[in-house]
């Protein structure tokens, strides 16, 4: 039997949270998706509500995973030790509120989701996030297990795709929120894209007004980031997971993009 995974890139403020509410379930079910995974991070461009959680998760998602901005909006903080639906990043601080992986109940059976953050070019140093996955497969009896690296340095992706290969069914990149087109089955049959890329107005920098990122890169004196308006784009990846094997048989991007958008 096939189990589909739609992984939705990070959603970034306002604009992206209007897109999740309008088109998350319209993607799912074009897509017939069992499971939906949505990074959320940056649902108030530097971290996200439990409201914004919650709006996430009835629009559709089964679990959202977060990443270096975890900690963004304090308000959170309680929630994530209420909730096993949102995952920080696994390798945290072990005192860290929440936690980074879970097992859910699916049509499929016990699905395992692990959530990563990795070390290059991060302002908050995790443990070594190699190391770590390596301890949590340990404690995970599932067939199918999902893996997302929250990450700049697609080196760092790429390699712990290889060092997963074949003992995980899929993992996916997120932080960069550029999407890669290396979307892919590796040799021994995970399903591997480096990053997933984002959900949110189009044209901007990474989700921001470009006029604010331009400032910050000319060394002018800045002001706090905004998100951008105009038209919005969902950027994910679907990947069938086989349940007898546990391993991918197949991945494609399913990105939406507004009719008001560039043509692509």
């Amino acid at each position: 039997m096939d189990f589909k995974v739609l992984a939705v890139g990070d959603v970034v403020g306002g604009p992206g949270m209007d897109r999740i509410r309008r088109s998350l379930r319209y993607l799912k079910r074009k897509t017939n998706a069992d499971f939906v995974i949505v990074n959320g991070e940056n649902a108030s461009v530097v971290g996200m509500t439990p409201e914004q959680a919650e709006t996430i998760l009835d629009a559709g998602a089964d679990v959202i995973t977060m990443g270096n901005h975890t900690f963004g909006k304090r308000e959170l903080v309680p929630y994530l030790d209420d909730t096993s639906r949102v995952l920080r990043p696994a390798n945290y601080a072990p005192q860290a509120p929440g936690q980074g992986w879970g097992v859910y109940d699916t049509k499929a059976g016990s699905v395992a989701v692990i959530d990563l953050i990795g070390r290059c070019n991060m302002d908050y140093t995790p443990d070594n996030p190699f190391l770590m996955v390596e301890k949590t497969l340990k404690q995970i009896d599932t067939k199918i297990i999902l893996v997302e690296m929250h990450a700049e340095a697609t080196s760092e992706k790429l390699a712990m795709g290889y060092l997963l290969d074949g003992r995980v069914s899929a993992l996916w990149g997120t932080h960069t929120h550029v999407p890669t087109a290396d979307t892919r089955i590796l040799p021994k049959g995970t399903g591997y894209v480096t990053d997933l890329g984002m959900t949110g107005p189009i044209n901007s920098v990474l989700g921001i007004r470009p006029d604010l990122s331009i400032a910050k890169f000319r060394g002018d004196l800045t002001e706090r980031y905004r998100w951008a308006d105009g038209p919005t784009k969902m950027e994910a990846v679907l990947f069938t997971i086989d349940t007898e094997t546990g391993l991918c048989r197949n991945t494609e991007r399913v990105d939406l993009y507004d009719e008001a958008a560039a043509q692509r």
